[in-house]
C-alpha cells in the first residue's frame, strides 16, 4: 500500500505547497482554475499503486499556496515558473509526465513549449484555450470573480449557476463539488484575482504551435452535456494538432472521465506504460 503523502514547499514569494506520494517514475499533477491539488485525481491513489511517484501542488493563490506578490500576477509565464520550481524540488533530473486539467493543461503545454529536459509525456484533460481570448469568455470569468468578491463562495456559486449551460441532470452535482473545492482555499481574494488574470493570459500563440511538440500526449475530453465549459471540440482540436496524441473520454451517459479519479488514474498509468515509463 502507498505510504502517507509527504509535504513539500517550493519557491519563495510566493511559496508553492504540495505533497509527494508513492515511489517510481514521477507524474506531476496540475489542477484547474479555482481548484486545488486534490481535483486532478480526486483523491484516487491508484496511480501510486501502479508504481508511480505522484507530485501534486496548489497553484499560486489556490489552496494552501501563497498568493502572488503585488509585483507579480497570475499569468501563464508565472504559472510555468512555479511548475519549474516544483520540478526542481521534487523531480530533479528524472524523466517525468505532466497531467493537467484545464488551466493545468495549458500550463503543461506552455512548459513543454519551453523545450524542457526530461518531459516524456503530457496528459491534457479539459483544455479550453485554442489560441484566442474572447470578450464573452472574459465576461464569464469576470462575473465569477465579482460574485466571489461580493458574496464569497455563495456569491460565486450563484454566478456560476446563473451562467451555467450544463444539462439540468448534472447541475446540482456541479454545484456540490464546486462548493467542496472552493472551501479548500485559504485566500478567496487571491482566487478572485486569478479568475480575472488567468483567462487574459495566453499560454501559447495558436494551436499551430502544438505541431512542434515532439512528446506523446493523452487528451482527455468531456461530453458537453455535463461539462460544456471544457468543450469536446477543443480536446479534439488538440489531438489533431499534436503530432503524437490520442483521445480518451467517458462512455455514453457516464460522468466526465476527468471527474472519475480512479478511472482517470488507470488511463494515466496505461499511458505511462505505453511510454515505457
Amino acid at each position: 500500500m502507498p505510504g502517507a503523502p509527504r509535504p513539500f514547499e517550493a519557491g519563495v514569494a510566493p511559496t508553492i505547497r504540495g505533497e509527494v506520494a508513492g515511489e517510481g517514475p514521477p507524474v506531476v499533477l496540475l489542477h484547474g482554475l479555482t481548484a486545488t491539488r486534490r481535483y486532478v485525481l480526486h483523491g484516487s491513489r491508484a496511480l501510486e499503486r501502479a508504481g508511480h511517484t505522484v507530485v501534486a501542488y496548489d497553484a499560486r493563490g489556490h489552496g494552501e499556496s501563497d498568493p502572488a506578490t503585488p509585483q507579480q500576477g497570475y499569468g501563464y509565464p508565472e504559472l510555468v515558473d512555479d511548475l519549474e520550481g516544483v520540478l526542481a524540488a521534487t523531480v530533479g533530473d528524472r524523466p517525468y509526465v505532466l497531467a493537467g486539467h484545464s488551466m493545468g493543461a495549458h500550463t503543461a503545454v506552455a512548459h513543454a513549449l519551453r523545450e524542457p529536459t526530461g518531459l516524456v509525456g503530457l496528459v491534457l484533460a479539459g483544455p479550453v484555450y485554442c489560441g484566442e481570448v474572447t470578450d464573452r469568455g472574459l465576461a464569464h470569468w469576470d462575473g465569477l470573480a465579482e460574485g466571489l468578491e461580493r458574496g464569497g463562495i455563495d456569491g460565486f456559486l450563484a454566478s456560476l449557476d446563473e451562467q451555467s449551460e450544463t444539462a439540468e441532470e448534472w447541475r446540482q452535482t456541479v454545484l456540490r463539488f464546486t462548493r467542496e473545492r472552493m472551501e479548500r482555499h485559504r485566500d478567496l481574494g487571491a482566487v478572485a484575482a486569478a479568475l480575472r488574470q488567468v483567462p487574459r493570459s495566453r499560454p501559447f500563440g495558436s494551436l499551430a504551435e502544438l505541431e512542434s511538440l515532439d512528446v506523446p500526449a493523452l487528451i482527455v475530453a468531456s461530453r458537453d452535456e455535463a461539462d460544456p465549459g471544457h468543450p469536446q471540440a477543443v480536446a479534439e482540436a488538440y489531438v489533431s494538432h499534436l503530432p503524437d496524441a490520442r483521445l480518451a473520454s467517458e462512455g455514453e451517459g457516464e460522468s466526465p472521465l476527468a471527474w472519475q479519479g480512479g478511472k482517470l488514474s488507470r488511463e494515466v498509468a496505461a499511458f505511462c506504460a505505453e511510454l515505457g515509463v
